[in-house]
């Protein structure tokens, strides 16, 4: 029989799991903190460990990172919280947990995770995390279950070595994306290399990557080392790869598969040690429309693949992504109406213009408070249907959030002709929270109260 260890000390949640655990036929081995979790860890062979992250005796990342450095370094490890931190998330998933969930616990989804860890342990990978682990650095801001999916891939890239290619829309955030992996890696000492691919021209960019030598071409008075030698053994980030033209693809090609290339004009084969990671808000995948990217270059790009979110998919990180581009400006919060026309904007431009709208009205504002006039035209006269109506009174932000989240369930659940499985999907969250806000939102399901017409 299969033994879950259940590390935590509520003895209500713990006793809750147990039964759910034994639900699925599996013995339920129940620890009440660090203690006696490795005692029992010490005499007993366990196949699957729910851990809580914080403890009453203390931080569940040290036994997380025990399990891993010793004889059960093969054994899944779920690893919860009551709070949603992404800098934990981040090292939870680097030192190699199997996966990352947030209490009050969705059932249905914590028990499918115990299953999917026991049926995968022989895949889960595990490394031994590094002596330290540096600090994060660059804005990424969220905790929603979108942005808690792109803590999780971060964490698994960061403890790899292979190449990365992250994906998304202009403006969502993917050199964050790739600074984060470089910051939480063993080659967090090294060199962070970032080259814009697009913003150069392609008669300058073979030189600039690859460097050059004397003579090479006019203008080339002395060597010069390109940024993949500059790179050396760190980082080397290609931004907007889905522009390079096709003898450069020849080129990044041979470095990915054998780490060798030469500076324009030499003949010195040179060998990069670098890490690739790669960006773009273009189609990259074969068989998308408008790719220009070689086959055989995507697959060695896109070892692990990153999709980061557009910030229309994760509107609930409004008001934090608010608060951080509030940081150093005169403005210290923004009305609850001027919220709520951030909450129903679009954001084509994603956080990037987020950010900018933030601090230009903090700018124009003239004070503590950035108010709807000091807003942009576009934002002010966007309300669609997310937020209240202007003869509204008194809304809270609260009330604006939940507007925005009753407005998704609807368009989710008509998308997916009232089927609730499929909603939740969609929208990311497990199906027993769809259940408990479509009763909080008393939202009327199309097709019924059950599954849908289609489950």
């Amino acid at each position: 029989m299969i033994a879950v260890l259940i590390v935590e000390d509520e003895p209500g949640v713990r006793e809750g799991l147990g039964r759910a655990v034994a639900k699925l036929g599996h013995r339920a081995v129940p620890a009440a903190g660090l203690g006696e979790a490795r005692r029992l860890v010490a005499t007993e062979s366990v196949d699957c460990v729910l851990l809580d992250l914080r403890l009453r005796d203390g931080d569940g990342l040290e036994l997380l990172r025990e399990l891993r450095a010793g004889r059960h370094r093969d054994v899944p490890v779920i690893v919860a919280t009551a709070y949603g931190d992404s800098e934990r998330t981040i090292q939870a998933m680097r030192d190699g947990a199997f996966d990352y969930l947030t209490k009050p616990f969705d059932f249905p989804l914590l028990l499918a995770t115990v299953e999917r860890a026991v049926k995968q342990r022989a895949l889960v990978q595990t490394l031994a995390p590094p002596a330290s682990l540096p600090p994060a650095r660059g804005g990424l801001v969220g905790t929603s279950a979108a942005m808690l999916g792109i803590w999780k891939l971060i964490g698994r890239a960061a403890a790899s070595e292979a190449p990365v290619l992250i994906t998304g829309e202009t403006g969502t955030g993917k050199e964050l994306v790739a600074r984060a992996v470089h910051d939480y890696s063993t080659r967090s000492a090294a060199p962070f290399v970032a080259v814009n691919l697009a913003a150069l021209p392609p008669t300058l960019l073979e030189s600039e990557l690859f460097g050059h030598e004397r003579g090479a071409f006019t203008g080339a008075t002395a060597r010069r080392p390109g940024r993949v030698e500059a790179a050396g053994g760190g980082t080397l980030f290609l931004d907007e790869v889905g522009d390079l033209d096709g003898a450069l693809q020849t080129k990044l090609l041979r470095v990915l598969s054998d780490g060798s290339y030469e500076r324009v004009g030499g003949d010195d084969r040179l060998v990069s040690r670098a890490r690739i990671l790669s960006a773009s808000n273009k189609a990259v995948r074969p068989g998308e429309a408008g790719c220009v990217l070689r086959d055989d270059l995507y697959y060695r790009l896109a070892v692990i693949e990153i999709e980061v979110p557009p910030l229309r998919a994760r509107r609930s990180d409004i008001p934090l992504l608010v608060a951080h581009a509030l940081e150093g400006t005169a403005a210290r919060a923004v009305s609850e109406e001027a919220m709520g026309h951030l909450l129903a904007h679009r954001w084509s431009g994603n956080v990037r213009e987020l950010i900018h709208v933030i601090q230009r009205a903090a700018a124009l504002a003239g004070g503590e408070v950035i108010d709807v006039p000091n807003l942009p035209d576009g934002v002010r006269d966007e309300r669609e249907r997310y937020t209240r109506e202007p003869d509204d009174e008194g809304v809270t932000l609260h009330e604006a959030v939940a507007a925005v989240e009753k407005r998704l369930i609807v368009r989710a659940l008509a998308r997916a002709g009232g089927n609730r499985s499929e909603a939740a999907r969609q929208l990311g969250i497990g199906r027993s929270q769809l259940y408990l806000k479509i009763e909080e939102y008393g939202i009327d399901v199309p097709g019924g109260r059950g599954e849908g017409s289609s489950g």
